[in-house]
């Protein structure tokens, strides 16, 4: 297909940089669907409803191997394809491809350092009293909603990045 600027779209030959923009999507949004639509519905919701839904979600996602595998496959992908950029002698791929990796790193870190612990947190929060579930709350709500949000958007970057790598990739210039 050739486009205005001149461009032959290619099919894309690297499986590798595929997988890791397709995974950094599906991370993406993801983390995006929590911060626009579960996070603000359960906020509405009282407290033990709010902790009883959080603590389903998290236990839901904790238990999944197949989403352990995204999560972690993603952050090797991308920085896999970067590698095979650089090797490929794409400099300028290389480098998209590298900056990505790191942001999507960032996630993984926000993931480990505050998301997981305030999970944890929340599973074991004593008591079952209003007051209790109230406070589980109030420690957790907003901390983990601020993760998040840092977290969707290292990724969208991330995404963005590849995306445009990975459309570069595949236009190659004819004449």
């Amino acid at each position: 297909m050739s486009t205005a600027a001149g461009l032959h779209e290619a099919p894309l030959k690297d499986p590798v940089l595929v997988a890791a923009t397709l995974g950094t999507g599906l991370m993406a949004g993801l983390y995006l669907a929590f911060d626009v639509a579960v996070m603000p519905a359960l906020a509405r919701r009282e407290d033990e409803r709010f902790v009883a839904a959080m603590r389903r979600a998290n236990d839901a996602l904790d238990d999944n191997a197949a989403f352990g595998t995204l999560f972690l496959g993603v952050f090797t992908a991308t920085g896999v394809a970067a590698r095979r950029l650089a090797r490929a002698d794409r400099s300028d791929a290389a480098r998209q491809a590298r900056a990505a990796a790191v942001l999507y790193g960032l996630s993984v870190v926000v993931t480990i350092c505050a998301n997981l612990p305030l999970n944890r947190r929340l599973r074991t929060a004593p008591g079952t009293s209003a007051a209790a579930l109230a406070a589980a709350r109030k420690a957790y709500e907003r901390p983990w909603r601020r993760a998040n949000a840092v977290r969707t958007a290292a990724c969208l970057g991330a995404l963005a990045l590849l995306g445009d790598t990975a459309r570069r990739r595949a236009a190659v210039r004819t004449r």
